[in-house]
């Protein structure tokens, strides 16, 4: 923790992220 994400919990929060993107485009094309 505190070491810019990419330690305990990174990978959680890659997952997040890319969750996000995948919605955002997904809207972006559906709209």
């Amino acid at each position: 923790m505190g070491d810019g994400g990419f330690g305990y919990g990174g990978g959680f929060a890659l997952i997040v992220v890319l969750f996000i993107l995948l919605i955002i485009v997904g809207a972006a094309w559906l709209y």
